[in-house]
């Protein structure tokens, strides 16, 4: 599991890197996403996007046009950003009882975009603020004809019909957003029962106090109303009792354990997974666990068990070739990575991992199939920052300077530092030959990373901070 900073088409990739992984992590770049870290794992994405794509098709969104992005935190959420964004934390998975569950979230987030709720949020604010702006109004002509007492009253009590006013206008959404989910599941042949189920399990966070309640009830405020409404059109539905295949709910069980096992302490995943449970999901579990203490040998012999039950699945090759590459034994790392791409040649990420150990292994051979690998998966994935480091590093390794400095001018942009962009795309240009299409893409990248001059004096600046010695201590 890689847990790294990549919005596709919304905002800018990470600007730090971390290690070829099966799931890793890094901190989100984009001012959308401030403060969190986004999940980049094949299987995990699989199987979020298996559960998306027929939502997408009954809610009449291009699924080109919407990005689905995995946020790493344990707590239940999910929402949507403008451009057509949808986040879900990964604890919105684990909590999860079943695939409908989950997917009953997802639908609710689609209905969203589909019915433009973001884009008319403003619509709300401006009536809260033209409520408070009234209300104030009403306080100063009381204080004016005398009422002091009554006017000031008034004038304090603004923002509560304000923020009223914007609950109602905020409700109205959401139980326009239920409605729409269901009808996007009953569109699919699904139950939209897990809407009602896992809001039903979450009703007492009206009645907490706000230090304990969910994030994702904050910004979808339940109600009894709203619940006995979609409860009402669930029993109605023809699809009420269709449930989850027992396939789809043993491969929830599998990243509900994956994802345990990379971001829930070791002594919890064993307590959570012992080993009397045999389960595949439980051996998954816990050869994460072991790897994450450091106790390679046991992490890699319970991944050989499930080799051995499943040996055509790629994600328990791409997970060992993580282990070894993270514990310094870059050549043995090369051989399950390789596997792993071709049980799954169509996957970005698993050519990334590939690569990334080929070019540990500093081999003219091994280099140009990286450069091979990395340009497959940017023409999938133009964005992936992890994919342009790495591409960089392959074409210094083999002495090509310019090239490398292309690569690392693609990385700042897609991170959106355009100055660091611009300034890597002027140095590749310089070294180019003219005319090629390495050359024209670093002009491009030059005209569209131009800096404004403000943009310049900031950096300057911040580069004079930089490179300013620390200030000699004062003797006592």
């Amino acid at each position: 599991m890689t847990i790294i900073a990549r919005l596709r088409k919304c905002c800018a990739s990470a600007t730090a890197f971390a290690a070829s992984a099966a799931m890793a992590v890094l901190p989100a770049a984009p001012a959308q996403a401030q403060g969190v870290s986004l999940i980049r794992d094949t299987e995990i994405e699989a199987v979020m996007q298996a559960y998306t794509d027929p939502l997408l098709e009954a809610a009449g969104l291009n699924r080109d046009s919407v990005g689905l992005y995995l946020i790493g935190h344990n707590e239940f959420n999910a929402f949507v950003t403008r451009g057509q964004n949808v986040f879900m934390h990964t604890g919105t998975i684990v909590i999860a009882e079943t695939p409908n569950e989950i997917k009953a979230v997802m639908a609710h987030e689609l209905a969203h975009i589909e019915g433009a709720h973001l884009v008319r949020f403003g619509d709300g604010t401006r009536g809260a603020m033209a409520t408070m702006i009234a209300t104030l109004g009403l306080g100063i002509v009381a204080a004016m004809a005398g009422a002091g007492a009554g006017g000031a009253a008034i004038m304090a009590s603004a923002p509560q019909f304000a923020t009223l006013d914007m609950l109602r206008y905020t409700r109205t959404q959401e139980a326009a957003a239920d409605q729409a989910a269901i009808t996007f599941l009953e569109r699919t042949g699904q139950s939209p029962r897990g809407l009602v189920t896992t809001f039903e399990r979450f009703r007492y966070q009206e009645v907490m106090s706000e230090a304990r309640r969910y994030e994702y009830f904050r910004s979808h405020p339940l109600s009894s109303q709203r619940i006995d409404a979609m409860r009402r059109r669930v029993e109605a539905s023809p699809y009420r009792d269709v449930e989850d295949s027992p396939e789809e709910i043993a491969e929830l069980r599998r990243i509900q354990a994956k994802i345990i096992g990379f971001t829930v302490a070791p002594a919890q995943v064993f307590q959570r997974y012992p080993e009397s449970n045999t389960s595949i999901e439980a051996r998954y579990a816990r050869a994460v666990a072991y790897f994450r203490q450091g106790r390679l040998e046991q992490a890699r012999e319970r991944l050989a068990e499930l080799i051995e039950m499943e040996p055509e699945n790629p994600f328990f090759h791409e997970l060992e070739g993580q282990m070894l590459y993270e514990s310094g034994r870059i050549d043995d790392s090369v051989a399950p990575h390789r596997r792993s791409v071709e049980l799954m040649p169509d996957a970005p990420l698993l050519r990334v991992n590939l690569a990334a150990s080929l070019i540990g292994t500093n081999e003219d051979e091994a280099l140009d199939e990286a450069i091979s690998h990395l340009r497959f998966a940017l023409a999938r994935e133009n964005e992936n920052s992890w994919a342009w480091f790495q591409l960089a590093l392959a074409h210094e390794a083999r002495g090509e300077t310019a090239m490398a400095q292309l690569a690392t001018a693609e990385r700042y942009f897609a991170s959106g530092n355009n100055m660091q962009a611009f300034v890597f795309a002027s140095r590749a240009r310089d070294e180019l030959e003219g005319g090629t299409p390495a050359w024209v893409r670093a002009s491009e990248l030059i005209a569209v990373a131009e800096p404004t001059p403000q943009e310049i004096r900031e950096w300057n600046r911040a580069e004079r901070e930089r490179r300013q010695p620390l200030a000699s201590p004062v003797p006592y």
